[in-house]
This record gives structure tokens, sequence and C-alpha cells, in this order.
């Protein structure tokens, strides 16, 4: 990532330096995962559409520990694998929307909910802001090389209200207030960067 474009990494020691947490990342454009990746204290194993995980690029991401999901239903597997890097003290990359978009956190899917009140993880938001400013001149794809992207880690937060309850009301009412510290990381990242 540093040789391509310019990454500016602030915030990098909020993440807890060891076990479990979670990067919830927004998602505006296809390089916001591998540039978290390449500039996070800490390895990230993220959630990754299956679609993704073709020929050599598949071999690729799940060599360097990166999981497979079926966006399309409830996938054990990934559920599974996702809960077993908590349950070793690793990090679990998530983007909360699902699926790229305008990378503001306006709509989440419960999966971060469920992830962070069933292990009991931190959540530690994360911005990146500058991927999706302007395409690029020679892969129009991709961010104009060398330019600047912004990386913004936020304050590490607990999802659940400290009951411990795992119905679908707490997971909501855990949505909710994940949502509220989402939206509230972004805007501060956007007035501390000025994007």
């Amino acid at each position: 990532m540093y040789g391509l474009w310019r990454p500016r990494v602030l915030g990098a020691w909020r993440v807890p330096a060891s076990g479990p947490a979670i990067l919830a990342v927004n998602h505006s454009h296809n390089i916001d995962g591998p540039m978290v990746m390449g500039v996070s204290p800490r390895p990230t194993h993220f959630l990754i559409k299956k679609e993704a995980f073709v020929g050599p690029l598949g071999t690729f991401l799940t060599g360097i520990g990166q999981l497979k999901v079926d966006r399309t239903s409830a996938d054990r597997t990934a559920i599974t694998d996702a809960l077993g890097v908590l349950g070793n003290g690793g990090v679990l990359g998530i983007f909360p929307e699902g699926t790229r978009g305008e990378g503001d956190f306006a709509s989440l899917r419960a999966g971060l909910a469920y992830f962070a009140v069933r292990s009991g993880a931190p959540i530690v938001p994360v911005a990146v802001l500058g991927s999706s400013e302007k395409p690029g001149r020679l892969i129009e794809g991709l961010p104009p090389l060398r330019s600047r992207v912004d990386v913004v880690f936020g304050d590490p937060f607990e999802a659940g209200d400290g009951s411990g309850r795992r119905t679908r009301a707490a997971l909501d009412e855990a949505t909710e207030r994940i949502q509220k510290q989402l939206s509230s990381h972004l805007e501060n990242a956007r007035r501390l960067t000025g994007r």
C-alpha cells in the first residue's frame, strides 16, 4: 500500500495490542480492505465475499488468512471461522454495511453486532477516506497512484449493554449503538482530515 499510494494513518495506537478486536471499516472502494490490512498494527482477517476467491487471488487471500463468506445466506462456516479468529485473540475485519457503497455507515447489517456481542470483543471504528474521490488515470478502477488515502482508527467500544443477552432485541439494540458510534467516528475523521 505504501508503494502505490501515500496512506496517512491516524490513531493506529487505538487498536488493542493484544486480545480479540473487531475492525469495523467503511467501504466505498475495493482498496479499502487491502489498505486497512496493509496499515493495521496487527494482522487482520477480513470477511470477504466468496466471489473474490477465484484463481490465484483466491489462493492468495486464503494464504494470508482472509475468510470467505457467502453473502446470500447465513454462512455457518464463515461464522465459525470468524468466531475462531476472535476466540484465538485475533483481529477480525468487517465491512458492517455488507457491501461497497457510499461508505457512510448508513445501513448496517446485523453481523457486526452478532460477532461483537457473542465474542465480547471491542469494536474499533475505522474510516478510510480518499479512496473513492477520483479515478486514477493509469487504472480507472483504482485511486490515482501516489495519492493520499487517510485511514483513521477510532476509540474501541463495547457493543453490548453489559447484560450478556444475545436475543434478537439485544442484537437490534447493539446495532443501533454501533451505528451511532461508527457515524460519529466517520464525522470526526472527516473533520480531522478535511475530507
